[in-house]
């Protein structure tokens, strides 16, 4: 308990988009219950609408929801919505395995015909066939992973929480080796032969003594070969259509800055433009891109969109939250749909709104406990 105390202090700003905020949030609450042996759990809320619809023979033409779960409960989940079909399926993984996927569901990625789902707190990689989404191996030896980049079909880096970069085979689904780091590494982007990756600082310290930065990688030879400094806590990362890199900061989890929105040159590896956010408190999160790279999105409170060409940040958002807790965003990579995801009080089953590009609601769909990620199947490719 100690221990939790002390991460929750350091890391009790930032915000929605990360583990630490969710050991807040569920730490906190169950401070006044946790000194017995066993941790009460509540059981779990059943789907507004439970799904009745007969599972797909395959999962190669749909919409994977990431849903977190609770900090040590141990129920993070997959909920699949149909493209054909429209219909979900929840609780994906426990169907096709007989067991739970496992603590904290951070992200997913989809190569070869396989799934990998990044299990953050469980500290491993599930690799799921997508035909029947039955595991065929489980990848150990993290440290509390955040993020799952492609270098090809046979490489790819995984970000932790602390200690280094892992080098993953994704043939023989083992790792091979690690770029030490100091800290924590959170989001990546392919630029080139290069992988850039938003570097934050180790997390048990303060914003003041974190070097925030942009490590620049060299995925031939797997060595740091260049940083570029960023605003605190640079915590999203997309590249746009004139191949310009924009990176998300939220400023520190401490207040420590104002957070702010830069445009990076990746050839030069310099910063070329810093828009920074007006306020400390309205921390600004998920940064995402169109799927012609001509137009950002990002959450703060609703959903904010601006083109890449803008001269000053939006000032009003293109979908109002409404009274929801919007925690997760992503767009269609082929239709440019909005997808935003609701938290609602991180206990019940959250819920996914579709919106066109023009921000029309579309449908809205049920997923599992604190939907925060999605991931979009090779069928939809550009």
């Amino acid at each position: 308990m100690v221990v939790i105390n002390l991460f929750l202090v350091n890391n009790i700003r930032y915000k929605i988009y990360s583990l630490p905020f969710l050991i807040s949030l569920i730490a906190l609450s169950l401070f006044s219950v946790s000194c017995s042996k066993d941790p009460i759990r509540e059981k779990a809320v059943a789907p507004e609408n439970p799904d009745t619809t007969q599972n797909p023979t395959s999962y190669d033409e749909g919409i994977f929801v990431i849903n977190e779960g609770n900090y040590n409960w141990g129920n993070a989940s997959i909920t699949f919505i149909d493209n054909r079909t429209n219909a979900t399926v929840q609780d994906l993984y426990q169907i096709a395995n007989q067991h739970n996927l496992g603590d904290v569901a951070e992200s997913m990625k989809i190569c070869n015909g396989f799934g990998f789902i990044v299990v953050n707190n469980s500290n491993r990689i599930e690799v799921v066939n997508l035909k029947n989404f039955k595991s065929v191996k489980s990848i150990t030896g993290l440290q509390s992973p955040r993020f799952l980049e492609l270098i090809d079909s046979t490489k790819a880096y995984v970000t932790n929480l602390q200690k280094d970069i892992s080098i993953l085979n994704l043939q023989s689904n083992t790792i091979t080796g690690t770029i030490p780091i100091y800290g924590w590494t959170e989001s990546l982007i392919r630029y080139d032969k290069y992988m850039l990756v938003t570097s934050i600082g180790k997390y048990s310290e303060p914003s003041s003594k974190r070097k925030a930065q942009i490590l620049v990688i060299d995925t031939q030879t797997d060595k740091i070969v260049d940083s570029i400094q960023t605003g605190k806590e640079p915590i999203g990362l997309v590249i746009d259509k004139k191949q310009k890199v924009w990176v998300l900061c939220s400023g520190g989890f401490d207040n420590f800055e104002a957070p702010s929105l830069m445009r990076i040159n990746p050839e030069l590896r310099m910063v070329e433009k810093v828009f920074t956010f007006p306020t400390i408190t309205e921390v600004p999160s998920r940064l995402c891109i169109n799927n012609t790279g001509d137009t950002l999105y990002f959450l703060k409170g609703g959903v904010y969109q601006t083109p890449v060409t803008m001269t000053g940040l939006p000032t009003n958002p293109l979908i109002s939250a409404d009274g929801r807790l919007f925690y997760g965003l992503a767009i269609h990579p082929k239709t440019g749909c909005i997808y935003v995801s609701d938290s609602k009080d991180y206990v019940q089953n959250g819920t996914v709104y579709q919106y066109s590009p023009t921000a029309k609601f579309i449908k809205q769909y049920t997923a599992g406990r604190i939907p925060g990620g999605f991931c979009f199947t090779s069928k939809n490719a550009k």
